[in-house]
């Protein structure tokens, strides 16, 4: 880990991932990034040639062009005919010549403000601040980027100053821009819908404009804000992987473009859509922050990357380690229909069973009895719970269980005293009537007394009771976004709104360190790095079945760890796609994340009971490997998936076939990154197989009979 100035040249060096930038004529050029390169020569560099119609800054040197360097910056509006990466309104135009100054070299990671940002100690990263200036605009331009011991990561964000004595409008300023190589590229990005989020697509790269980006409020079930570019030939075990992430909720963009050169323009940020930020004089606007990871090894080489840098550097610390507890949440099992008798009843069959913690989810404040009331009364219901919160919660935790309870802070109902008495709070747009999702308004968390009322509310709630885990919910996106006094205030609602709800998770986190708060927004509404760098945990998804979970695993685990993804077992027919799955299968399939049940315990059958039983001891021995492992993915098809988890001196492996197939040879799955020469005992059977013979020649797969059926299975190096 270092950075260094050599001549023109700054040198970004992490674990063994190096990003090389120069500095010439003011402006700054991209000359590398990916594996580490010690000493550079200018062996890749751009051949300076007089390109049709490219502008040129420099009249006697017509064969440079900024629409041809690989810059770090993309300005609009001076030759560069690319996507901007920055554009700010000033004196009637948008031309902005942002150029070098000077260099800052400092120990730590900078801080954005009022926005995530990474943390490690002084010792643990180093960050160079890039000072830029537009002198004609009076307009100030600093760069972070930051590497990190250890880690093939480096950071970025930036923050944009007026010195101008008028306001002026930036309307894009993205967190990061990479100008790459001419390649065979792909781009993988990670979409899909409700109930099938985190869908891997990967799309092969030509001449044009590729976008993914969300304008909802959130970053969505459909869209994810992070992408991997890799070579067209990388798989899971080889060649060059490049990812971008951003710790940021609200409305993203990621923009790649295939120039008419065939260079490459890959950037991350702020959607520019529905998007303006006024600065008066003195003021400043700081970007949210990206994060790169780099392997030249593959793709499960770059998800551990990403694995252990979210676990080391954002993940709270407090929870970074701690196991996860096995846990049941009682919304599939009675939705809004429960009494204190109900839930107990529940909690007694946990406790028999070895399950740790015990959510109440919607439904215990206010008159809620359906989704139409009460979201903003966040007042105890004791008619219905019979009696106070405190007392179920002591009775809970007199049958050995930890307790949590399911909040939707950012929400109100119509139907609410909390509306009634202020109805200015609500996200909307004069002389418009209230467009309705879930029943449900939005509160304006732009507006500073509306965080300020939420930060009391809810910090009296978690101080006046014993709560262990707490499920922060966001069940709408934004719509009739318009409480500002102008057009400007309007454009910039959205992210105002972001800061206020990062400024209440971050109150309420640093207030309660010891809670475990877990993210979920109609499941992975809002499944991202901002919000895990408070919560530590993520509803993956509203989508309980186990055969629609190995998808939306499968890519979550490209660059999100394990450690953060809930995964339950719920009943069958299952609620969102009515399959009958054998609770073998739902318990193995939940074991590749943090376990949890979504049921009604009362109503199992004894085998049944004895079956989850099982399923929670097993958990409890496999957990430290799931939680705290190296993963690897084994097989993904449309038909089998195979996943295993290395940790110290254990191994699991789970294979699920989802449709029964009839005169065909049973699969052989290879596994990794074991030790050659090493045995390693097969626990179930005591059968012993050397690492070499698991990795080359494979393990056969024996799978019973029928549809959706799974094999588990736990070695020990001997």
């Amino acid at each position: 880990m270092s950075i260094y100035k050599s001549d023109q040249l700054f040198y970004l060096h992490a674990k063994d991932l190096t990003m090389i930038i120069e500095e010439q004529y003011g402006y700054l050029f991209l000359k590398y990034i990916g594996k580490k390169v010690k000493r550079y020569h200018g062996s890749n560099a751009v051949i300076q040639k007089d390109h049709a119609f490219s502008g040129n800054p420099f009249p006697e040197r017509r064969e440079f062009s900024l629409d041809t360097q690989r810059m770090l910056l993309g300005q609009h509006g001076l030759g560069d005919f690319r996507q901007p990466s920055i554009c700010i309104q000033h004196d009637n135009n948008e031309v902005t010549d942002f150029r070098y100054v000077s260099y800052e070299i400092n120990q730590g990671v900078r801080n954005a403000k009022g926005l995530p940002s990474p943390y490690a100690k002084e010792s643990e990263a180093t960050t160079l601040t890039l000072n830029l200036k537009d002198e004609v605009a009076q307009l100030e331009l600093k760069l972070h980027y930051t590497v990190y011991k250890n880690s093939n990561t480096i950071t970025s964000f930036s923050e944009v100053s007026n010195l101008n004595a008028e306001d002026v409008v930036i309307h894009q300023q993205h967190s990061l821009m990479l100008d790459l190589p001419k390649n065979d590229y792909d781009l993988i990005s990670f979409q899909g819908a409700y109930a099938r989020e985190k869908t891997l697509r990967r799309h092969s790269l030509n001449q044009g404009i590729f976008k993914v980006n969300s304008n909802r409020g959130a970053s969505g079930h459909g869209q994810t804000p992070a992408s991997i570019l890799v070579d067209q030939e990388t798989t899971d075990d080889a060649g060059n992987a490049l990812s971008i992430q951003l710790m940021y909720s609200g409305n993203f963009e990621i923009v790649c473009q295939q120039s008419q050169l065939n260079d490459l323009r890959l950037a991350i940020g702020i959607n520019s859509e529905n998007f303006q930020w006024k600065l008066a004089e003195g003021e400043s606007f700081t970007s949210p922050v990206a994060v790169i990871n780099y392997s030249d090894k593959g793709l499960n080489q770059l998800s551990q990357t990403s694995h252990s840098f979210i676990r080391q550097h954002i993940i709270p610390d407090t929870f970074s380690e701690q196991e996860r507890p096995i846990l049941i949440n009682n919304w599939e099992a009675t939705y809004f229909d429960f009494n204190r008798d109900k839930l107990l009843t529940i909690a007694d069959r946990a406790s028999e069973l070895g399950i740790e913690l015990f959510v109440l989810d919607d439904g215990w404040f206010g008159q809620r009895s359906d989704d139409n009331s009460s979201l903003g009364d966040w007042q105890v219901n004791e008619e219905k719970i019979q009696g106070s919160l405190s007392e179920l919660i002591a009775a809970v935790k007199a049958r050995n269980l930890k307790f949590g309870i399911w909040i939707e802070p950012e929400m109100i109902s119509e139907n609410s005293d909390l509306y009634r008495t202020h109805p200015e709070w609500t996200i909307q747009l004069p002389n418009r009537a209230h467009t309705y999702s879930r029943n449900q308004l939005v509160l304006n968390y732009a507006n500073p007394e509306v965080v300020t009322y939420m930060k009391e509310l809810f910090d009296n709630l978690l101080s006046q009771h014993d709560i262990d885990y707490v499920k922060w919910d966001m069940n709408r996106n934004l719509t009739n976004i318009g409480n500002g006094d102008d057009y400007l205030e309007t454009m910039m609602q959205s992210h105002r709104y972001q800061l206020g709800v990062y400024e209440l998770a971050d109150y309420l986190t640093s207030r309660h360190p010891q809670i475990l708060f877990e993210s979920c927004s109609g499941g992975g509404g809002r499944n991202d790095l901002g919000m895990m760098r408070y919560f530590p945990q993520v509803w993956s998804s509203d989508n309980t079945d186990a055969i629609s979970r190995l998808q939306i695993q499968h890519g979550s685990s490209y660059l999100h760890p394990v450690i953060s993804m809930g995964a339950h077992v719920s009943a069958v027919p299952n609620h969102q796609m009515n399959r009958i799955t054998d609770l073998k299968t739902r318990g193995d399939v939940a074991m590749m994340g943090n376990l949890g049940y979504e049921l009604d315990l009362d109503i199992l059958t004894q085998d049944e009971k004895k079956e989850v039983k099982e399923q929670v001891g097993r958990y409890k021995m496999l957990r430290p490997i799931v939680q705290f492992g190296q993963q690897y993915r084994l097989m993904h098809t449309s038909n089998e998936t195979a996943v295993q988890f290395n940790y110290d001196n254990q191994t699991v492996m789970t294979y699920v076939r989802v449709l029964s197939t009839y005169e065909d040879m049973e699969t052989t799955i290879k596994m990794k990154h074991l030790e050659e020469d090493a045995l390693y005992r097969l626990e179930d059977s005591n059968q012993v197989y050397s690492g070499a013979e698991l990795m080359y020649a494979g393990l056969t797969m024996d799978v019973p009979k029928g549809d959706f059926q799974s094999l588990q299975f736990l070695f020990t190096k001997i």
